[in-house]
């Protein structure tokens, strides 16, 4: 018997009868009014799974496995529900919300308030439903199964939970919002209970169900996995078994080894060149201009000619002609480094009266500043002056340059 387990019983069933009034509340009543509780009382019955709020907002309720408690001891039919599947979930939620409207529509605004209280409750216990199951699938997973003992267990116990995730996405597929819209029409608690409220809870859960089938797949091909491994082990002791002479024979000596005993993987991976890679381009290039040299290598050699006169010609002498943007660009560094003091480039150009225009004035000091050596670039500072861009973002408009002395 696990003490831990019996005490955490008794304390539960002694909270039950501490607070047995307000939960009878919330049972006949489906709620309990805010207030109602201290805030001590009321976190604590939180905590121990025996109210919840559904939603932000609205007053607290008993969880799902307290009602079945006292609807299976006090024999209550009027409030038992048998929830089969999420078809008959949803087909009780649409006949209340049937009879709520009626009710609503001929005057029984009583019966109308029972008939909401009774579709508030089922569509609470719809996502509370939903909720525990997927609760219930992740501590199965959590637990890797570890309830069952073999891993043929494992394995049924996870296709079990494969087919009951499969039956829950199938059945929320039978939801079509649509049609509860179209039942809840414009009334505002229908809508809010029918189709917000529904959407939520659907959405959320189908995600998380998403996740636990690929939780799932992925335990079971690791299960399968230990199988085999499991299996050919057996196969291997039950071989030995029948054959206590059998002696392991000298595989790495053989030239193929078998699929077995060959699990090392190679020393040196196999590669070869293609033609698609580009990484390989300029490998390939070089082997052809290889092969070409040594083509015409050997065609040289098994066919020589008689070899041509070597005549020196005298070159001619030319001389490239300097830019005169470029020396008046030095001409500017070079009145920078004399004065001292910081120079504006368009008030060089103006003051000098150079005809090249601003733009290409700017630019050119620009490509001065970067061409220099970086020992002679750091003598410098160039700062361009102007403002960012009014309509895009991270774009600055150069109106002028100003060069000093770093």
């Amino acid at each position: 018997m696990n003490p831990q387990l019996q005490q955490a019983g008794v304390r539960f069933l002694k909270l039950l009868g501490r607070h047995s009034d307000v939960i009878m509340d919330a049972y006949l009543g489906g709620e309990v009014a805010d207030g109602q509780l201290e805030e001590g009382v009321e976190e604590r019955l939180k905590k121990e799974g025996i109210l919840y709020r559904p939603e932000q907002g609205a007053n607290l309720r008993l969880r799902k496995s307290v009602r079945t408690l006292l609807e299976e001891a006090l024999k209550d039919e009027r409030n038992r529900q048998i929830d089969t599947n999420l078809g008959s979930a949803l087909a009780a939620i649409k006949t209340l919300a049937a009879h709520y409207k009626e009710a609503r529509h001929s005057g029984d605004y009583g019966g109308a308030e029972a008939y909401l209280s009774d579709l508030a409750e089922a569509v609470y216990s719809f996502a509370e439903t939903l909720r525990h199951d997927i609760r219930a699938l992740w501590g199965r997973i959590n637990n890797a199964f570890g309830y069952v003992g073999t891993i043929n267990a494992k394995i049924r116990e996870n296709e079990l939970a494969q087919s009951q995730v499969s039956d829950l996405l199938a059945g929320l597929e039978m939801v079509n919002f649509q049609e509860l819209a179209d039942i809840a029409g414009d009334i505002r608690e229908l809508r809010r209970l029918m189709v917000t409220s529904l959407q939520s809870t659907l959405s959320e859960c189908t995600q998380e169900l998403g996740m636990v089938q690929a939780r799932l797949l992925e335990l079971l091909g690791r299960f399968r996995e230990i199988r085999g491994r499991t299996r050919l082990l057996k196969g291997w002791l039950l071989h030995q078994d029948q054959h206590p002479d059998y002696q392991v024979g000298n595989h790495a000596g053989h030239q193929a080894l078998p699929q077995l005993f060959n699990q090392a993987e190679a020393i040196l991976a196999p590669a070869w060149a293609t033609v698609h890679n580009s990484q390989h381009e300029q490998m390939l290039i070089e082997l052809v201009d290889q092969i070409k040299a040594q083509g015409l290598l050997e065609r040289t050699t098994s066919q020589p000619q008689e070899a041509l006169p070597l005549v020196m010609e005298e070159v001619d002498d030319f001389e490239v002609a300097p830019s005169p943007i470029k020396q008046a660009v030095d001409d500017y560094f070079i009145a920078v480094i004399d004065s001292g003091e910081e120079e504006s480039a368009l008030g060089y150009l103006a003051r000098h009266q150079l005809p090249w225009d601003a733009e290409s004035w700017l630019y050119q000091i620009i490509n001065g500043y970067e061409g220099l050596a970086e020992e002679q670039r750091r003598h410098f500072e160039l700062d361009p002056i102007g403002e960012p861009h009014p309509v895009y973002s991270g774009n600055f408009i150069i109106r002028d340059l100003s060069l000093w002395l770093a």
